[in-house]
């Protein structure tokens, strides 16, 4: 595996094309960009219900690959049948092994961290030879930004105006306790961290996991333009945490050398804008760094 160290050496983009049908500003399509580049054009998405389902409308497609829509709960299904009629047909030689496509599922976080989570352990326990791709925009997004598992602590949302109460659902550590053989998460500000990780990741039969922190302006309340610098500012808060565990043991894959307030990522997003008005609210903001800093801290223990 050879490392990419700089932009100039990641891949033509060759599948995702121009013309795409989202909202301005999605961190989530961003990321999916940078994604396609490392996988290459061999492939075949499976899609859950969600915010990407209108990427590719018939007659009409932004892809040079194949795409199949699924129901929200049904996507690691849907790549069970796919890897499997796959490996059928090379092992009776309808197709060359030349032509075998990598197999991804692409959902957003309320598929992956509620309701499409018992079709995805059950594909992780068969051992499903596929890539796994949560766009995570931190609600449902695609039917008006309710309060998802993915929510973070004190996010409004339009079924949380108050805030979310519990907190971010661990998706990575629900992953990782199933003990697939790679899993990571990924940022649209840090293209070079995502491909290697995607490259990486090529080396192992199996599930693969990919969260994606994914801006959403709409949902968030912030200018789209702005999308990358928050995806930045989340690394570089610690809110969002660049790691990595191959076969269950677990690395960062980078740290911060001195880590931002996590006020300077919170106060410019519709929101969290309750926090900081009309009354300030001191011991929410307090209570979202000493959890950030408390994560960092078991971090750097475990070392």
């Amino acid at each position: 595996m050879t490392e990419i160290k700089s932009i100039k050496d990641l891949p033509p983009e060759e599948n995702l094309l121009p013309g795409t049908a989202m909202c301005a500003g999605c961190g989530g399509l961003l990321a999916l960009r940078h994604c396609l580049k490392a996988l290459g054009d061999k492939t075949v998405i499976v899609n859950a219900a969600g915010c990407f389902s209108l990427l590719s409308i018939y007659p009409f497609t932004p892809f040079r690959s194949s795409w199949l829509y699924t129901a929200m709960a049904s996507a690691p299904a849907g790549a069970q049948g796919i890897r499997d009629a796959l490996d059928v047909m090379i092992k009776k030689g309808r197709i060359n092994h030349d032509e075998d496509l990598k197999v991804i599922v692409l959902t957003g976080d309320g598929s992956a961290n509620d309701i499409g989570l018992s079709s995805t352990s059950g594909a992780i326990s068969r051992n499903l030879d596929f890539y796994y791709l949560c766009y995570d925009n931190e609600a449902y997004g695609n039917t008006g930004f309710q309060w998802s598992p993915g929510s973070p602590f004190a996010s409004k949302t339009a079924t949380t105006p108050a805030g979310a109460e519990p907190s971010k659902k661990n998706l990575f550590e629900i992953w990782r306790s199933h003990k697939p053989p790679y899993l990571a998460t990924i940022s649209p500000a840090h293209p070079l961290d995502l491909a290697n990780k995607f490259r990486k990741a090529e080396q192992f039969k199996g599930p693969k996991l990919f969260i994606s922190h994914s801006p959403c302006p709409p949902g968030w309340g912030t200018d789209p333009s702005r999308s990358a610098n928050f995806a930045k500012l989340a690394v570089d808060t610690g809110i969002w945490a660049l790691k990595e565990a191959v076969n269950g043991e677990l690395r960062h894959t980078y740290v911060p050398k001195v880590f931002k307030p996590v006020e300077e990522y919170l106060k410019e997003q519709g929101r969290f804008s309750h926090l900081f008005k009309p009354v300030r609210q001191d011991e929410t903001i307090n209570k979202i760094q000493k959890m950030v800093d408390g994560y960092w801290k078991e971090v750097k223990d475990s070392e």
